[in-house]
C-alpha cells in the first residue's frame, strides 16, 4: 500500500514538473514568435516616412518581415471596409484617427494596449478601457504658396481661409479630394466646423472655394508638391508636406490660416481577425516607443505623448494653431459629408493614378 502511495506521489511530482516545463517552453515560444514572422501593415504615411521608419524597426526586429500597403487615407479606409468579412491587414499604422473611429464603430478593431500606452495623452487614443486605437502624431491644414508663380500672377497675400475666395485665385488653387485623402477630409471638416457644423454656411464657403479650385487630387501631399514644382500657385495641403518642399529649396511659403487649422491624428490599431499574430503586437509596441516617437518628432510638431518636436517653419506653439476638432461629429457624419461633397464638387477631381 505504502509503495503504491509513494509511486502515486512520485508520478504527480513528475507530471507537475513536466507541465511546468511545458508552460515555460510555451512562454518562450510565444516570446520567440513575437520577434519573427510576416505581417501585413496598411498605412497612409508618406512613402519616404515609411522607408525611414521601417528601417529603424527592421534594425531592431530583423526577423519580422513587414509587408506594407501604402495608400491615401480615404483609399486605405475604403479598402479596409471592403475587406471587413475577410481582413487582409494585420494592423493599421499611421492612418487618420477619424478613420479609425469609423472602423471601430464597425467592430473591426481588436482592443490592445501597447507597451507604454499610459504615456499617450487621453485625447490622442480611444476612450475604451483597453484602447482600440492609439495615436502617434498630429498633422494640420496648411496653405503652400509658390512665391515665384504668385508674384508672376499678381496674386494677393494669403493669411486666412477667406483670402482663398478672392477672385484673383480662380483656377490657381489645388486641393485634395476628401474621399481619397485624409488631409482633404480634415480640411473640409474644418471648413464645416468653423462655420457652424450642421449649418449651410460651411457648404456655402466650400461652394465659393470650389469656384477657385483648378482640380482636386487624390493625395494630401500632392498639392504641396505641385506648388513646389510650379504646377499650381497655391496648394491646400498640410504642414510637413510644405515645409519638406521648402527645405529642399523649392520657392514656397507655408501659411497656417488665422482661423486655425483643421487637424487629425495619425494612429495605429490591431485588426480583429481569427489569426492575430504576436509580431503584429510587437510592431504596435514599437510604433509608440520612444525610438518611434523620436522619428515622428523630426516631421511633426505635436506627438501623442504631448512632447513637441523640432519643427522649422513654426514661429509659434503649433498646438495653438489647432481648431477645437470634434472627432465624434466628424466620424458620425463622415459618410454624409463625403457623399454631399462628391455630388457638389467631384467634377473637378483629377483621374486616379
Amino acid at each position: 500500500m505504502k509503495r503504491r502511495i509513494l509511486t502515486y506521489i512520485v508520478s504527480v511530482l513528475l507530471l507537475t514538473g513536466s507541465i511546468g516545463t511545458l508552460n515555460g517552453c510555451g512562454q518562450q515560444q510565444t516570446q520567440a514568435d513575437a520577434a519573427k514572422g510576416d505581417i501585413t501593415v496598411y498605412t497612409a504615411l508618406e512613402d519616404e516616412q515609411v522607408t525611414e521608419y521601417l528601417a529603424a524597426f527592421n534594425k531592431k526586429y530583423p526577423d519580422i518581415k513587414v509587408n506594407t500597403v501604402r495608400e491615401s487615407t480615404g483609399t486605405i479606409t475604403a479598402k479596409l471596409l471592403a475587406e471587413k468579412e475577410n481582413p487582409q491587414a494585420d494592423l493599421v499604422w499611421g492612418t487618420a484617427a477619424s478613420s479609425m473611429m469609423v472602423l471601430d464603430n464597425q467592430g473591426m478593431l481588436e482592443p490592445y494596449a501597447p507597451t507604454g500606452v499610459e504615456r499617450i495623452l487621453p485625447k490622442f487614443k480611444s476612450d475604451k478601457k483597453v484602447p482600440t486605437w492609439v495615436g502617434n502624431d498630429v498633422w494640420e491644414t496648411a496653405i503652400v504658396v509658390n512665391t515665384v508663380e504668385a508674384k508672376k500672377l499678381g496674386l494677393p497675400e494669403i493669411k486666412s481661409y477667406q483670402d482663398l475666395l478672392k477672385p484673383e485665385f480662380k483656377g490657381h488653387i489645388v486641393m485634395s479630394n476628401p474621399n481619397s485623402s485624409g488631409t482633404g477630409f480634415l480640411t473640409v471638416s474644418a471648413a464645416l466646423q468653423l462655420n457652424g457644423k450642421d449649418s449651410e454656411k460651411g457648404w456655402e464657403y466650400l461652394d465659393k472655394l470650389h469656384e477657385n479650385i483648378s482640380q482636386y487630387v487624390h493625395s494630401g501631399s500632392k498639392p504641396a508638391k505641385m506648388a513646389a514644382a510650379g504646377e499650381t500657385a497655391v496648394g491646400i495641403s498640410f504642414g510637413y508636406a510644405g515645409i519638406s518642399q521648402k527645405s529642399k529649396g523649392a520657392p514656397v511659403e507655408v501659411i497656417f490660416p488665422t482661423e486655425g487649422s483643421g487637424w487629425d491624428l495619425e494612429a495605429n490599431a490591431l485588426m480583429k481577425k481569427d489569426d492575430i499574430k504576436p509580431a503584429a503586437k510587437t510592431f504596435l509596441n514599437w510604433a509608440i516607443s520612444d525610438d518611434a516617437m523620436n522619428l515622428y518628432k523630426a516631421n511633426y510638431p505635436i506627438i501623442a505623448t504631448g512632447e513637441g518636436g523640432k519643427y522649422e517653419g513654426f514661429a509659434f506653439n503649433p498646438v495653438d494653431q489647432l481648431i477645437d476638432n470634434d472627432f465624434s461629429w466628424a466620424s458620425e457624419n463622415r459618410d454624409n459629408i463625403l457623399k454631399k461633397w462628391m455630388e457638389k464638387y467631384d467634377s473637378k477631381s483629377a483621374p486616379k493614378e
